[in-house]
């Protein structure tokens, strides 16, 4: 699959308008987690409908919305963290891990912000670092090396990029006093499964483009046309800033 490397800070002003509008790796679990019985079973949930419709704003004004469920803390803790898992990532290796910002197909509906690249050979790795806290996600790693958790971001990492391995970094500074502050797992992409997802990730889109539709034909009454026209111009304005 071809894509394109947009060459940004992870977390900066522009890492997040090259994100608007594209369904992101790390909610690819959430776009899959339809009703699985009752009435409404295969149907999207409701928090993924929310999150089709945020994306439908943001293709239609290229500008980014802010996520009610975003943690500054974690991402910044993540930001901190991401340069010492990937030195930790190298150290054990012997690899040589370039940084990544984000990297999207080609139509920019569809994203991923790696946290790294070895080589540009299919056959290297792409990389991953998670910094968990909560103790349910650190022990199924740690204990049962149970990927689960990124199983989705990592196999729709290596489609995006077609890499056939993902390196899944977790890295718990907490955990030097006993050698495992870095634990390595290595995914190997799986054809099945990309195929499985992205079925349902053409079927999400059709939904966030639908909305787009709906928002396109929504009459503006004539009393707020000038407030209207206005918005517009401040929204594209605020995109190519």
């Amino acid at each position: 699959m071809s894509h394109i490397e947009h060459r940004v800070d992870q977390g900066s002003p522009e890492w997040h308008h090259a994100r608007a509008g594209a369904i992101t790796a790390s909610k690819v679990s959430l776009v899959r987690d339809k009703y699985k019985i009752g009435p409404n079973k295969g149907d999207w949930k409701a928090a993924a409908l929310d999150y089709a419709f945020k994306l439908a704003i943001e293709r239609e004004s290229g500008v980014p919305l802010e996520d009610d469920e975003f943690a500054p803390w974690q991402a910044e803790r993540g930001i901190r963290l991401e340069p010492e898992a990937r030195k930790a990532h190298e150290v054990e290796t012997g690899l040589i891990v370039r940084p990544v910002g984000f990297v999207t197909t080609e139509d920019g509906k569809f994203g991923a912000s790696a946290d790294g690249m070895v080589g540009t050979a299919a056959e290297d790795p792409g990389c991953e670092y998670k910094c968990f806290l909560a103790p349910k996600k650190l022990r199924a790693i740690l204990l049962d090396h149970d990927v689960s958790e990124v199983r989705d971001q990592c196999q729709f990492g290596m489609a995006i990029t077609g890499r056939r391995l993902w390196h899944l970094g977790l890295y718990c500074p907490a955990l030097e006093c006993v050698g495992r502050a870095f634990t390595l797992e290595v995914i190997e992409r799986d054809e099945a499964y990309i195929d499985a997802m992205w079925v349902d990730l053409v079927a999400f889109d059709r939904i966030v483009e639908g909305y787009r539709v709906q928002l396109r034909s929504t009459d503006v009454p004539p009393w707020c046309e000038p407030m209207h026209t206005a918005l517009k111009a401040s929204i594209v304005s605020m995109g190519q800033a």
